[in-house]
């Protein structure tokens, strides 16, 4: 009789192992699924600058079929983030696509939209202005060697070119130690580290679009004549950093209308800056490209409130008086999971 039952439990194992390898499957697969909706995969909007970009600003045309272009074209984001990593791995290549208001209304994407996903407005204060500017999509394309910066953009627009219009392209580089073509440091008040998913990317205030986040820029165009008529110590005092070694000014010797006093609208509210320097040498066309990532836009508002009404109202950013706004654009870029989905 016990012969038996050692017979039987025997029997019985491979039944029970297959049952408890099966209980395991799910219960990994259930856990696989739990972390893909809780942590959506983002798109690159928190690397680190590089050394070569492409932006570029898309506008669609009017009474045509948009709908196959764009599902073609959030395939072809998904395939070129999956191919740079693959083929070049240490070139830190990506191209992140941004989706503005009406383009995202006409092309049918989920409602509600992104909470703060509006058309940006003009901000004009006493001087200068913020202008606004149409932007259906904006691609933000970087990489270490050109080459594969200007494959990604052709391809983008052997898509595109049926179906909208190129408004924008921009070619930036890096210049020095990451400096602006004013010659100062751009950048040194980023967040680093895991800081930056916390400030660039949705969180749970917007749980439908958890892991997106808001594209914000603006084309300045510098004046470097009148720039250069400055003394160092001026530019210092315009800046709110001392040139050679990026430090900032202590708050007793920083001016209440500096770049960096005014810019800056608090450690809990920041943006991730990936500002570009661009330039044609024989127009004297020379500029910087800002472009923030932000978890909010409101925070982007405030900053740009700051800058060009002034805090208090009339204390503007001094540097507007050398660098003039020719675009405005808001885009919310949607997670790769989202992408799929769209090109479905």
């Amino acid at each position: 009789m016990i012969a038996q039952k050692a017979f039987n439990f025997r029997r019985r194992q491979p039944e029970e192992t297959s049952i408890r390898s099966f209980v395991g499957f799910v219960i990994i697969l259930v856990t696989s699924i739990s972390i893909y909706m809780i942590r959506p995969e983002s798109q690159n909007v928190t690397d680190y600058t590089n050394n070569n970009t492409i932006f570029m600003v898309w506008n669609f045309k009017d009474n045509l079929e948009i709908g196959d272009s764009f599902n073609q074209l959030c395939k072809l984001v998904i395939n070129l983030n999956n191919s740079a990593n693959v083929r070049f791995p240490v070139s830190r290549a990506s191209c992140v696509m941004g989706i503005g208001h009406d383009a995202w209304l006409r092309l049918n994407l989920p409602n509600p939209l992104p909470k703060e996903l509006v058309n940006f407005t003009p901000i004009t204060g006493i001087k200068h202005t913020a202008v606004a500017s149409r932007g259906d999509l904006h691609f933000h394309i970087r990489a270490d060697t050109t080459s594969i910066c200007y494959d990604m953009a052709a391809a983008i627009s052997a898509i595109l070119d049926p179906a909208a219009t190129g408004i924008e392209e921009v070619h930036g580089f890096r210049y020095w130690d990451s400096r602006s073509i004013l010659g100062f440091v751009d950048g040194t008040e980023n967040p680093q580290g895991q800081d930056r998913d916390f400030f660039a990317i949705v969180g749970d205030d917007d749980s439908m679009y958890k892991g997106g986040s808001y594209l914000f820029v603006q084309k300045y165009i510098h004046d470097l004549a009148a720039w250069k008529r400055l003394s160092v110590e001026e530019q210092e005092k315009v800046i709110g950093r001392y040139k050679p070694n990026d430090i900032e000014m202590a708050d007793d010797v920083k001016p209440a209308n500096s770049h960096i006093t005014l810019a800056n609208v608090g450690d809990d509210l920041k943006i991730v800056r990936d500002n570009m320097p661009f330039g044609k040498m024989s127009t004297n066309e020379m500029g910087t490209y800002f472009i923030a990532y932000a978890s909010t836009f409101s925070t982007v508002q405030k900053m740009l409130t700051n800058m060009f009404i002034g805090s208090p109202t009339g204390n503007y950013d001094r540097i507007l008086d050398f660098s003039t706004a020719k675009t405005g654009s808001l885009f919310f870029v949607p997670t790769f999971d989202m992408l799929d989905v769209f090109s479905n």
